[in-house]
């Protein structure tokens, strides 16, 4: 008799144990509103200019293992902005983004390296122009609480990297034209 009870009371913590989720994560998805990519590059010495996307996507957040966390990012690059139509246009031409053929980016994480519940290495693949490449972003957290402006639970982010846009076969005006091309990556993601 207490061969049975024991066995039921193991399979009831274990069928408990599979149907209760395992992992601690939340789904947040990225403001597009608030979430944005800019980029800076040397433009023959003379100036840094820069642009700015918007992104769209979701950001899987683990607060009791960053390490577990995910973000999964797709830009539109005929959504770029410079402030000048007649740049916008010409960035957007088979002469560097090739936006007709080549419509989005994409980032995609694959590993969490956190420093501490502040900062985080975030390594994935950017796929730009048809190419993917690994990159690591440098992310700063900023804040997690409820949006008075959405009342829903918020987190904001700050990241950092830097590319060089003839690893995806951009390389339209080079070397005049900056090969490396500074990404700062602002974000919020709302449950």
């Amino acid at each position: 008799m207490n061969k049975i009870f024991a066995k039921a009371i193991a399979v009831s913590t274990l069928c408990f144990s599979i149907s209760t989720p395992i992992l601690a994560q939340e789904t947040y998805t990225l403001d597009p509103m608030h979430t944005y990519v800019l980029w800076h590059i040397d433009h023959f010495g003379f100036s840094k200019p820069s642009g700015k996307w918007m992104a769209d996507g979701t950001l899987s957040l683990d607060k009791e293992k960053m390490q577990d966390s995910k973000v999964n990012v797709t830009i539109k690059l005929d959504d770029l902005v410079t402030g000048i139509p007649k740049l916008d246009a010409h960035l957007k031409s088979k002469d560097f983004l090739d936006v007709a053929q080549f419509p989005t980016a994409t980032f995609v994480s694959d590993k969490v390296d956190s420093e501490d519940n502040q900062k985080a290495k975030v390594q994935g693949k950017l796929t730009v122009h048809g190419v993917t490449k690994p990159v690591t972003l440098d992310v700063t957290f900023n804040k997690m609480g409820k949006s008075p402006i959405t009342n829903k639970e918020t987190v904001g982010f700050s990241a950092k990297t830097q590319l060089k846009r003839s690893d995806f076969g951009i390389n339209a005006y080079l070397p005049g034209l900056g090969d490396n091309v500074n990404i700062e990556i602002e974000g919020e993601a709302y449950q």
